[in-house]
């Protein structure tokens, strides 16, 4: 039997054709931890303004990041296993002190992603975090978070950012964890010790980026959810936006600070977080764009 040139070489191909081909592995990520702000962006058809804030204290509603592999918006590598979360905001990275108002539970975490989406949640934690701050994942928690000032501007300065000139007293701090080595895998994990509010300190000088797994306890102060939508130094801007809020039940509020007259508008209270949910949603369709949730005791 003859074949002809023609027909052995398609059946080459053919042969050749049915060998699987490997695909190349994916490139390795790298680390680079790097000073980040970034330009104002758009997430979920909401826009965010990031700007530098060292001093920020705030109350609302806390997610739970995805386990997923990747880069952090200031270049390091996401650690499921790790303190960090991620803020809407702020410059990164930086460290918050984050208390689930729900039950006490307070611990650091090095912010260093944006996020999260949803304009209802004030920040999202790690899994790890979220498991010693016992946030269910797919719930949304009261927190509060409070950035660290000296220890924020510490990471900043060790990323190799532009230095301020700042004077702060050194940070006493609780280190009782027992991490595990470097080069472990991320499921050998160390047990979290809870200290009480009154447990004695000690300093800490360098501030690693593997934040210690240490729990505070503090009282628990749940409070209810409201939804603040600005604030003015003249009633009738205050009162103008406050109509804008409708049905929501919008009031002015009447504060002082020091010599200044201030007017904040506020809805509420609601009773879960799917009505705050809810009444963001309509607050941020009526224009008020600086709407936001809040915990507040009252």
């Amino acid at each position: 039997m003859r074949f002809s040139a023609a027909s052995v070489l398609a059946g080459i191909l053919a042969f050749v054709g049915c060998v699987p081909t490997q695909k190349p592995p994916p490139p390795k990520l790298t680390e680079h931890p790097h000073y980040f702000l970034g330009d104002p962006y758009e997430a979920d058809g909401h826009w965010y303004y990031p700007a530098e804030n060292y001093a920020l204290d705030e109350t609302g509603l806390a997610a739970v990041l995805p386990d997923q592999p990747g880069m952090t918006a200031d270049g390091e590598l996401f650690d499921a296993s790790a303190l960090t979360a991620a803020m809407q905001t702020i410059q990164l990275p930086a460290v918050a002190i984050v208390t689930n108002l729900e039950n006490g539970r307070q611990i650091e975490v090095r912010v260093n992603a944006r996020g999260p989406a949803d304009p209802g949640r004030l920040i999202a934690v790690s899994p790890r975090a979220a498991t010693l701050l016992l946030i269910q994942p797919g719930s949304a928690a009261r927190v509060r978070v409070q950035l660290d000032t000296m220890l924020s501007h510490r990471v900043v300065d060790q990323v190799g950012a532009p230095k301020l000139d700042i004077k702060t007293a050194p940070r006493a701090t609780v280190l009782a964890e027992s991490l595990p080595p470097p080069g472990t895998s991320s499921t050998s994990r160390g047990t979290a010790t809870v200290i009480g509010a009154d447990a004695p300190e000690v300093a800490q000088a360098v501030t690693p980026e593997r934040l210690p797994e240490v729990i505070h306890a503090v009282a628990p102060a749940p409070g209810q959810l409201w939804l603040r939508a600005g604030q003015f130094v003249r009633f009738e801007y205050a009162n103008r936006l406050a109509a804008k809020l409708g049905g929501l039940g919008g009031a002015v509020l009447h504060s002082r600070e020091g010599r200044q007259q201030v007017f904040a508008v506020r809805a509420g209270p609601f009773a879960t977080v799917a009505q705050a949910d809810a009444a963001l949603r309509r607050a941020l369709a009526a224009g008020v764009v600086d709407a936001r949730i809040t915990v507040e005791e009252e």
